[in-house]
């Protein structure tokens, strides 16, 4: 997203907010603190892989939402 590009709707924000969360949110702390064996990478990784889908998700469903200029825009499907 462009600097300087107000807040249109309600969508718009949430949009960019879990574009934010799902980008520039480093895991690397929260890795160290709960890794301790092949076990726990395992589930982690697998854990933080479900999270960003799940973000992906909520995304998706609010591109139809977002400002028809927006470069992520997507037209609903019927």
């Amino acid at each position: 997203m462009s600097k300087g590009r107000k807040a249109q709707t309600i969508p718009h924000v949430e949009y960019e907010v879990l574009k934010e969360v799902l980008n520039n949110i480093p895991l690397e702390d929260l890795y160290d603190a709960m890794v301790a064996d092949e076990t726990s990478e395992k589930r982690f990784k697998s854990g933080a892989a479900n999270v960003a889908k799940l973000i992906r998700n909520l995304m998706v469903r609010r591109q139809h939402r977002l400002p028809h200029d927006h470069e992520d825009y997507k037209q609903k499907e019927e």
